[in-house]
């Protein structure tokens, strides 16, 4: 059995590790990869960045763990939001080099003084993957939580600050609810076919809109596993990035080939291996993660010293 801090270390340096990994490739389309494929840590590439650099993905993840160690907090966790944007703080190298649209705007919003849950995109077209990329400190939070609803309201909330659509939220909470079980040391496979009906329900408890809760039918009624990698892409979209860190980890058998197949899907390659390599690291081990690619990671000390605190937080 891991303990709570090899489990958060798996996970958060999951996250990172993969977001390092796609930094260079983003953009490319899978054909490009295709041609030349990810294989190992590079660097420069795309944003002309050092291996071992880090996104807003990472970036985020971070700020949003370091709100945490101090209680649960929407309006710290937007100030730890805004000193990221402002202040630099969180980047790898003291600079802003990759921000989502939503997330920006948001940002603006959060900067004026706004509730926080009011200040994340609201309409159909606020959907890329900008809050399901830094959601993962939230399932250490919520170990303890036997109240789904509560689980999901806290999902929702945390979202919102930059993502408030429910496909967003909704495609968070599938996220959180999975990567639970993972933290319980559950089979992924069994875990995907344990979440299905109660989220399904829980959807109808709640009389969410049908149509939205269709949305997600190739995750949470039919096998995401089953499908073809043609049908699986690796964009900004919040409902293909959840469909695809699924999918690449339940059709691969270490972090190391979930990642790198996450990448390969080409496009929003350093958050789809985000997302993935949170989810990969907390079922396969911060020990399964490349030594390689962990210490090429930027700022590696501070990441440790975070997680530790964390760690601390929540015992």
């Amino acid at each position: 059995m891991r303990t709570l801090l090899e489990h958060i270390k798996g996970g958060i340096f999951g996250v990172a590790v993969g977001d390092a990994l796609g930094v260079p490739y983003e953009f490319l389309d899978r054909d490009q990869m295709k041609k030349k494929p990810a294989r190992d840590m590079i660097g420069y590439g795309t944003h002309n960045q050092p291996e071992g650099t880090w996104s807003d993905d990472s970036s985020l993840t971070f700020c949003l763990m370091e709100s945490l160690c101090s209680g649960y907090d929407l309006n710290d966790i937007g100030r730890k939001f805004i000193q990221w944007g402002n202040q630099k703080i969180w980047t790898p190298y003291g600079y802003v080099f990759d921000i989502g649209i939503t997330t920006k705007y948001a940002l603006h919003y959060l900067d004026q003084g706004n509730n926080p849950e009011i200040c994340g995109g609201m309409d159909e077209h606020s959907n890329g993957n900008g809050s399901l990329m830094r959601i993962l400190p939230i399932v250490f939070f919520l170990k303890n939580e036997n109240d789904i609803q509560k689980r999901y309201n806290v999902v929702k909330s945390v979202s919102s600050i930059t993502h408030a659509h429910f496909r967003s939220v909704f495609a968070c909470f599938i996220y959180v609810e999975y990567a639970l079980l993972l933290l319980e040391g559950k089979d992924k496979v069994e875990a995907y076919a344990t979440i299905k009906k109660p989220i399904l329900d829980f959807g109808i408890r709640n009389e969410f809109n049908p149509k939205e809760i269709g949305l997600f039918e190739r995750i949470l009624e039919e096998d995401i596993s089953k499908q073809d990698r043609f049908n699986i892409k690796g964009t900004g979209y919040v409902l293909r990035s959840l469909e695809a860190s699924f999918w690449c980890l339940l059709t691969t058998d270490s972090y190391q080939e979930a990642v790198l197949k996450a990448v390969n899907l080409g496009e929003d390659t350093d958050t789809t291996a985000a997302i993935t390599g949170g989810l990969a690291g907390l079922y396969y081990g911060y020990d399964t993660i490349p030594e390689a690619w962990k210490f090429q990671l930027a700022r590696f000390e501070d990441i440790e010293t975070l997680i530790e605190r964390f760690n601390k937080s929540l015992i």
